[in-house]
Order: structure tokens, then C-alpha cells, then sequence
């Protein structure tokens, strides 16, 4: 019984050996694959009772596991949407088989080279199409469910494609001179035109006429502004009556603001909202009292800032991704749009994913549920574009485990060898 077990340890070294050599191979083989996660064998007695005096060999088994949870260095590329995730987290992909059939599979990985095909979605050599929210028309990102991939859709965009977005919005902040409500002052009307955008990508401006108010002696404080739409054959949208505090704690800012015409002033807001050809446009003047707002001081007229949204049509030139996973689209009119947010998806226990090809995993009972975390927060890392992950091989350690195992299996062997001849030994006692 002795003997038998001794040969049946040897088989099962043998065995568990050949495993170990087995992941050995893999590691070493994969260790120039971008995002591969090595994989370790362990070695585990079976132990078998001995009684009165004897003892049997229980053998070895083995148990292998791939360690997910490590993460190999990052190295830089010249592509602006290979991707690598620095820190906790995996980003949510797709076989490109499945697009068409509208699939909700979700796969994970660490690293990608994502390149837009012929159809615009970015997708790796290996078809893994990557997966994100869809931004709305101003860029934020809908509120979404994070403990399921319903949401999620791959991500199409299409270099060379126009656009445009039409201005709803502008900020109007400058300096009116205070000499020019004098009494005796000259009152010259001050000209300002600002470009803005219709429906169709068209260049148009709203152009403003600065009016002082003179009066006959002392000072007014006071100012019509008249606005003008371009789009509209030059006509009136809107004319207000700006009067300016001189109090020795707000002097300079707005005291009211009156509408002739056009839309009524809001001092919540510090806006009024005029109605150009294309639609109603909202222009910011600032709220009553606010230094941040049009202003009369010195004896200066001074655009100090003018804003608005919207842009003239662009073709794509490029595409980004921040390390918040925010994709966006740059335009060769030097405007850049935000197209969707690439979460990343972490699970209680990375190692107990399903490993499957091209370094993707997905969750599994023993990996526990999934959430779909913004990148960087909780505790997830962060999104690294113009990079890989490399390999989580290292090779000297692996070549050095060969060695250890292939002596270990010479030994297995040189076991079952002296059993087999002790049982030959056996049989050759006569009687």
C-alpha cells in the first residue's frame, strides 16, 4: 500500500509540475502582450492519515489563477486614443460582431489601441469596440444607471464630419466712460458688434449702439443701449435703459436696468433674453451691484470681455479622451465638442473575473457585481490616453521558476523510476 501510494504521489508531482510549466509557458509567450495578466500556480498537499506506523503519500494538487489585480507599467505611444487605465478600474468593450445585433455584453479590460474603422466606432485590431455614455447636445452626460451596461453604447465618431451649433447665449462685459454723461460732454454713441452663429452655421453679429445720456448739468449715470440683428436686415431686438449707482460702496455698477423693448431685464440672472432671427438668444449684462457685470468708470470705453456659445461649422480633425474618460471632438474651427464618457467598472474581487481572449474578463459569480464609476472617482484610477499597459511578465522571474520546476519534475520522475524498481524487486522473491 506504501509503495502504491509513493507511485501515485510521483504521478500527481508529475502532473502538477507539467501545470505549472504549463502557465510558465503562457507567461513567458505573453510577455510582450499589452494588458496580459500573469498567471500563477500553487502547489497544495493532500494529506492521508498514516495508522500504527505506516504512512501513505497523499500527492499534489494544483490550483492556477490569473492575477488580474496586478498591473503592469505604462508606456507612451503617438496615438491619442490608445488608452491604459492608471489605477483600480477596467474600461467596458464589446466584440464588434455584436453591434449590429444590439447587444448588452459587457467585457472589461485594462488597455486598448482604439482606432475609428469605416464606420467611425473605435474598435482594436482584436474587433473590441469600446463602450461609453452619449453626451447631450451641450455635453453633459445624462443621469444613467451605473449597476448595468443598458446604457452604455459603443462609441461612433466620424473624422472629417461637420458641425455646428447655433449661439442661444452671450456675456456682455465692458466699461462705459463715467465722463460721458456729463453735462456738456459730447455724447458719443459707443459701437460694439458681436459675431454670433444661426441655425445654419452662419455668421451674424448683434450689433449694440452705447448711448449717453447728457444731461444739463451734473452727471446722469445713465445709458440706452440699443441692439441690432444683422439677420434681421439691422432691426431693433431690444433697447434697455442702463442707469449706474456712484455710491461710495458700488459706484460704477448697475443701479437698474429698464426695458423699452425686447425682453424684460431678470436680476436674479443679470440677463435679458432678445429674439434674433434664428430664435431667442439670452445676453448676460450682469446683475444689479456686480463689479462682474457692464460697468461705468473712468473715461474709458472698454470691451473687457465678450463671450458667447455656438460655432460656425467644422470639420473633425481629431479625437481625445481626458483622464476623466471624457471623449471629445476637435474641430478645425479650433472648437472642440465633448461626445461621450467612458466609465470604468470595478468589482470586489478583480482576480475572480472570467479571463477570455485579448486580455478581456468578464464579471463572474466569484468576482462579485460590478458598478460603473465616473474615472477617478471612488475607488477607481484614471484614464491615460497615448498610452499601453505592458505585461505583467517578468521574464527573469519566470525563467528562474522553469528552472525550479523542471528539477522538481526530474525528481517526480526519478520516484515513480526507483518505485517501478522496488516493485520489480518485489516480484522477483521466490518462495
Amino acid at each position: 500500500m506504501t509503495i502504491s501510494s509513493s507511485l501515485n504521489a510521483g504521478v500527481a508531482a508529475l502532473k502538477a509540475n507539467a501545470n505549472r510549466l504549463a502557465t510558465i509557458s503562457d507567461n513567458i509567450a505573453n510577455s510582450s502582450t499589452f494588458g496580459y495578466k500573469r498567471v500563477e500556480t500553487d502547489f497544495h498537499s493532500m494529506v492521508t492519515s498514516g495508522q500504527g506506523g505506516s504512512y501513505s503519500a497523499g500527492g499534489v494538487r494544483t490550483t492556477s489563477q490569473r492575477l488580474i489585480d496586478q498591473r503592469g507599467s505604462l508606456v507612451t505611444t503617438n496615438n491619442s486614443t490608445d488608452l491604459a487605465v492608471r489605477g483600480r478600474g477596467m474600461m467596458p468593450v464589446r466584440p464588434s460582431s455584436q453591434i449590429a445585433a444590439g447587444s448588452n455584453e459587457m467585457l472589461l479590460t485594462t488597455t486598448g489601441s482604439f482606432r475609428t474603422n469605416e464606420e467611425g466606432y473605435l474598435v482594436t485590431e482584436s474587433g473590441l469596440v469600446l463602450l461609453g455614455w452619449r453626451a447631450n447636445a451641450d455635453g453633459t452626460i445624462p443621469a444613467v444607471p451605473r449597476d448595468t451596461p443598458a446604457a452604455l453604447e459603443p462609441i461612433q465618431l466620424s473624422v472629417n464630419q461637420l458641425s455646428g451649433a447655433p449661439t442661444t447665449q452671450m456675456n456682455l462685459r465692458m466699461n462705459l466712460p463715467a465722463t460721458a454723461t456729463d453735462a456738456g460732454s459730447p455724447g458719443d454713441m459707443q459701437p460694439l458688434s458681436v459675431e454670433y452663429f444661426d441655425n445654419l452655421g452662419k455668421s451674424e453679429s448683434v450689433d449694440i449702439e452705447l448711448v449717453p445720456t447728457v444731461p444739463a448739468t451734473g452727471s446722469s449715470n445713465e445709458w440706452t443701449m440699443i441692439m441690432r440683428d444683422s439677420a434681421s436686415g439691422g432691426a431693433i431686438i431690444g433697447e434697455y435703459t442702463l442707469t449706474f449707482t456712484d455710491s461710495r460702496t458700488a459706484g460704477g455698477t448697475l443701479a437698474s436696468v429698464t426695458a423699452v423693448t425686447g425682453g424684460a431685464y431678470d436680476p436674479a440672472t443679470g440677463s435679458v433674453v432678445v429674439n434674433v432671427a434664428g430664435g431667442p438668444m439670452e445676453i448676460n449684462i450682469g446683475e444689479i451691484g456686480d463689479a462682474d457685470g457692464i460697468t461705468q468708470l473712468s473715461d474709458t470705453f472698454a470691451p473687457v470681455s465678450i463671450t458667447r456659445d455656438g460655432s460656425a461649422v467644422g470639420t473633425m480633425t481629431s479625437v481625445q479622451v481626458d483622464e476623466n474618460g471624457y471623449v471629445y471632438a476637435f474641430y478645425d474651427t479650433g472648437v472642440s465638442r465633448r461626445m461621450y464618457q467612458i466609465p470604468l467598472a470595478d468589482v470586489p474581487n478583480p482576480n475572480g473575473l472570467t479571463a477570455l481572449d485579448s486580455q478581456t474578463y468578464a464579471p463572474s459569480r466569484e468576482s462579485g457585481t460590478f458598478f460603473l464609476w465616473n474615472a477617478g472617482d471612488g475607488p477607481t484610477g484614471d484614464l491615460v490616453s497615448f498610452a499601453r499597459e505592458e505585461s505583467t511578465t517578468d521574464v527573469a522571474t519566470e525563467l528562474t521558476s522553469m528552472i525550479q520546476t523542471q528539477r522538481a519534475y526530474s525528481s517526480s520522475a526519478k520516484v515513480i523510476q526507483t518505485v517501478d524498481e522496488m516493485l520489480q524487486e518485489t516480484t522477483n522473491i521466490k518462495r
